[in-house]
């Protein structure tokens, strides 16, 4: 009896002290999630709070958090970042925009799609806040340009009427000697000159509104396409990968392409019909420039064509960029394609993935240290007699640092730490049972909600934190009620993003903003549609080729035998 009793009173304590693990894990995440979301201390130093609290509430040993600090995700971000800072430092992204430009020209619809398409190109491979800050200032010059053309056109047009002495009583080419005595007088604006010039502004207004939007919209779309284009994308590589190790690397840079780019361009061209609506209406002869003044796309073209004559020409180091850019695109698309085994399989991963994507990111990465940006001279002395200096690098560690935001690391890292902690302390298991009963609603209604929930939380929080908040909880819930994880997780990743609703939402939303033109209510109402259109257009590619991809329909087994703590 004495031996029942204390074995009772064992597991009791136990229990309590299970329950205790849970509730203080709860506590962590909930007050992290305060904290990134009002913003009362920065969201790094807030990433941070799982290295203080998890050992002192003995939920995990310091050196256990701290390792998920710097994983496999944060070494293959941290090489996308190099490679878009070596991209930004030669300014290789600006000859790429303009030279797009000058290929679709300056028509207003034709001009609109080379801005989004550009920018949403760009944004794949560089930071979304570099992408539209660098294409702003282009779309205003070229908007301006075109409205001061026009204006001079008309301008033009009223003196020629003046001339031919309409109303004045001057025959043509009679010349007026008063002019010679006497200063002309200012000439009063006439109603007929005042009505255009307030609609001609009224059109440019309207049109400046529609650009500045496309630009910072499909900056956030472009982002979804890869992997390294935003950082919910990694983090969402980086928890399935803690949260089910035996996973088979079912989330890289190649299948994550295959499944977000499509879905990328499908959001692109009704993005793009939507702001065509709203800002340029629905006169396909005026959009696409049908018997309008050339004088004026002359001029605009001229902007672009003066702008990309400045770069001058293809330098060695811009050479040198582009085939690292390609050569690493390549890399990763062939590491592990899926439809064949890839050189990583072939020649490293025989046994075990030894050679991920972030080995191939650091790679190149690397070599941006290394390769020369000028091309080396013969001889060892200049023409004064003294000895030739090697050329500086491609990167150097001065650049790197003031261009890599190194804030986005801990944030990522305090996720990764707080996911680990969730499993270790039962959390997880705990909310995944606790929401069981959502088994009986159909699998496509719940990817459709939990979208519009994340979709709707990530215009007030960062895109960071809303996912690091959200997947771990997603995935317990889905090894709960026997669903695909990724069935919930990816729309989810995609849908924090599709923040387009507000100004604070996004850096790319306030700095388009920031220019003055915009209102919040047009951000707001162009956003609310598209925030609608990207949820749905996103579970149309989940359970089409997404499901054909990743083989959705099914309970995969290394769910079940997801990671035990």
């Amino acid at each position: 009896m004495f031996i029942k009793a204390s074995l009772n009173i064992l597991v009791t304590r136990l229990y309590d002290i299970s329950i205790v693990f849970e509730a203080s894990c709860g506590y962590v995440i909930i007050l992290t999630a305060v904290y990134w979301c009002t913003e009362c201390m920065p969201l790094a130093v807030t990433g941070l709070l799982p290295v203080i609290l998890f050992p002192m509430m003995g939920i995990m040993e310091s050196s256990e958090v701290c390792t998920q600090y710097m994983k496999d995700s944060n070494m293959l971000f941290v090489g996308g970042l190099l490679m878009a800072t070596a991209v930004e430092h030669w300014n290789l992204h600006k000859r790429i925009a303009l030279r797009v430009l000058l290929l679709v020209g300056v028509k207003p619809a034709l001009l609109m799609m080379g801005f989004m398409g550009t920018t949403a190109f760009l944004s794949m491979w560089i930071g979304n806040t570099a992408s539209t800050a660098m294409m702003l200032p282009i779309s205003n010059a070229v908007l301006k340009q075109l409205c001061d053309t026009e204006a001079q056109a008309e301008e033009r047009e009223v003196d020629l009427i003046s001339l031919r002495g309409a109303g004045t009583g001057i025959p043509k080419g009679q010349d007026n000697q008063a002019f010679d005595m006497e200063q002309e007088p200012e000439v009063e604006e006439s109603p007929e000159a005042r009505e255009r010039r307030l609609k001609r502004e009224a059109k440019y207004l309207k049109l400046d509104k529609g650009m500045s939007l496309s630009v910072c919209y499909s900056a956030s779309i472009g982002g979804t396409a890869t992997l390294t284009g935003t950082a919910p994308n990694l983090i969402l590589k980086g928890q399935v990968d803690e949260l089910f190790p035996g996973n088979g690397d079912i989330i890289n840079f190649a299948s994550w392409f295959g499944f977000s780019f499509p879905n990328m361009v499908l959001m692109l061209i009704i993005s793009w019909l939507w702001l065509q609506f709203m800002y340029l209406g629905c006169n396909m002869k005026k959009l696409f420039g049908c018997g309008t003044n050339k004088d004026g796309d002359k001029e605009a073209y001229r902007v672009i064509k003066n702008e990309y004559k400045k770069l001058g020409s293809v330098s060695f180091a811009e050479g040198c960029i582009l085939v690292l850019f390609v050569l690493l695109v390549l890399l990763w698309f062939t590491r592990e394609p899926g439809f064949m085994p890839g050189w990583a399989a072939v020649l490293f991963n025989k046994d075990k993935p030894y050679v991920t994507d972030g080995t191939v990111a650091m790679l190149m990465s690397t070599l941006f240290f290394v390769i020369p940006s000028q091309l080396p001279r013969c001889g060892g002395y200049s023409e004064d007699g003294m000895p030739l200096k090697a050329p500086p690098t491609l990167l150097n560690w001065d650049v790197v640092h003031k261009k890599m935001p190194w804030n986005i690391l801990l944030l990522v890292g305090g996720g990764f730490a707080l996911a680990r902690g969730s499993e270790t302390s039962g959390l997880s298991q705990w909310l995944g049972e606790s929401l069981a009963p959502l088994q009986s609603i159909p699998p496509v209604a719940i990817s459709f909600l939990l979208s519009l929930l994340i979709a709707t939380f990530t215009e007030c929080s960062s895109n960071v934190a809303t996912t690091t908040l959200f997947l771990p909880i997603l995935a317990s819930m889905a090894v709960a009620i026997k669903l695909h994880p990724l069935y919930v997780m990816l729309p989810c990743t995609i849908c924090a993003s599709l923040a387009f609703m507000l100004p604070v939402a996004t850096p790319p939303n306030a700095i388009a903003f920031s220019y003055g033109n915009l209102k919040v209510m047009d951000m707001a109402k162009a956003g609310f549609v598209l925030n609608i259109i990207g949820v749905i257009t996103i579970n149309i590619a989940l359970n089409t080729w997404g499901t054909a991809m990743f083989n959705l329909n099914t309970f995969p087994d290394w769910a079940v035998n997801r990671r035990q703590c």
